[in-house]
C-alpha cells in the first residue's frame, strides 16, 4: 500500500505539472505583453519543481523511498561538543519540518551541564532516507565556546548516524535468546521532568553486542517497540558493511574508516563559513544552515556519488 500511494502520488505530480505546461503555453499565446510578469513567475516556479525532480532521480537506492533513522552522538570537546550535537538535532528537525515529514525523537540523553549526549529520531516520509544518507558522518565546530570564562575558540565534534528504517518484511533475524532486555525509569532534566515509572527500555544483542535504549516517556511496550525497530536497523547495517567490506577485501580497496575524518566543517569563529570536505560545496550563510537549509549540501553530495 506504502508502494501504491507513493506512485500515485509521483503520476499526480507529473500530471499536474503537464497540465501547468500547457497552462503556460496557452498563456504565451495570448501574451500581449500584459502577461508577461505572470508568465516569468510561473516559468520560475516550474524549472524549481523540475530542478528538485532532477535531485530525486538521483535517489534511486533500494531504501532511498522509505523513512529514516537519524542518531546524534557528542563527541570530544565535553560541554562545548553537547551543545554542538544539540544544535545539530535542532537543524535536522527543522529541515525535516521544512520538507513536510514527521518526526519522534525515540530516545534522548541529555548533558549534565547543557546540550545533549545523543538522540535518537525517526524521519518519516518519502525520500527520508535518500536526503540524510548524505549527512553520515563527523560534523565538526569551531567556534567561541559560550562555556569558557575566557571566552575561546573550541573546536567540538559530534557523529551523525543515518540508518533505514527497515520494513517488517525485511529478512533481519532476531532471534529472542540473543536479547537481554531490561527496563528502567527515564532519566530527564530533573525534578518533576524525571519519569516515575518503569518505561524505559535497554535492549542488548548478545552477539554483536549492540545495545540500544528508548526512553521518550511513553508506555514501556511502545518503548521496547521502538528499540528493536532501531536494533533491526543497526544489525542490517552491519550486515551491509560486512558485504561491502568483504567485496572491497576481493577488490584489494578496504579502507577502515576511524572516528575523526570529519565530513563537514562549521566555522562560527573568525569567520562564517560551512563547508562539505567530501564535495567541496561551501556556503557563507552559516545561520541558514543551522536552520535547517541544507538542500545545497545534500544536492551537491548525490550529485558527486553519481
Amino acid at each position: 500500500m506504502k508502494k501504491i500511494s507513493s506512485l500515485e502520488n509521483l503520476t499526480e505530480m507529473w500530471d499536474s505539472f503537464t497540465t501547468e505546461i500547457a497552462g503556460l503555453a496557452s498563456l504565451l499565446e495570448m501574451d500581449d505583453g500584459s502577461l508577461t510578469e505572470e508568465i516569468t513567475q510561473q516559468t520560475a516556479k516550474l524549472e524549481q519543481t523540475l530542478a528538485q525532480k532532477e535531485t530525486e532521480l538521483l535517489l534511486s537506492g533500494e531504501y532511498d523511498h522509505g523513512s529514516a533513522l537519524l542518531a546524534i552522538h557528542s563527541g570530544a570537546g565535553g560541554t562545548d561538543s553537547q551543545d554542538w550535537a544539540a544544535m545539530l538535532e535542532r537543524m535536522y528537525l527543522r529541515w525535516a519540518e521544512i520538507k513536510g515529514y514527521k518526526t519522534e525523537v525515540l530516545d534522548r540523553m541529555v548533558g549534565e551541564e547543557a546540550g545533549i549526549k545523543s538522540v535518537t529520531i525517526l524521519v518519516e516520509g518519502d525520500l527520508a532516507y535518500g536526503y540524510l544518507k548524505c549527512e553520515k558522518g563527523v560534523h565538526r565546530l569551531v567556534r567561541l565556546s559560550p562555556f569558557d570564562a575566557a571566552h575561546r575558540r573550541h573546536t567540538s565534534f559530534a557523529l551523525v548516524e543515518v540508518l533505514p528504517d527497515i520494513d517488517e518484511t525485511e529478512e533481519v533475524q532476531i532471534r529472542p535468546e540473543d536479547l537481554v532486555i531490561e527496563v528502567y525509569k527515564s532519566s530527564g532534566a530533573g525534578g518533576q521532568n524525571v519519569q516515575k515509572n518503569m518505561t524505559a527500555v535497554r535492549i542488548t544483542h548478545l552477539p554483536t553486542g549492540l545495545v540500544v535504549t528508548c526512553q521518550n516517556e511513553r508506555s514501556q511496550t511502545q518503548n521496547r517497540e521502538s528499540a528493536l525497530k532501531v536494533l533491526k536497523a543497526r544489525l542490517f547495517e552491519l550486515d551491509q558493511q560486512a558485504r561491502q567490506e568483504h567485496v572491497s577485501e576481493l577488490k584489494g580497496e578496504f579502507k577502515k574508516v576511524e572516528w575523526g575524518s570529519q565530513i563537514r566543517s562549521y566555522v562560527l569563529h573568525p569567520y562564517q563559513m560551512v563547508k562539505d570536505h567530501r564535495t567541496e560545496f561551501e556556503t557563507g550563510n552559516t545561520q541558514a544552515v543551522l536552520n535547517g537549509d541544507l538542500d545545497g549540501l545534500i544536492e551537491a553530495c548525490l550529485k558527486m556519488k553519481h
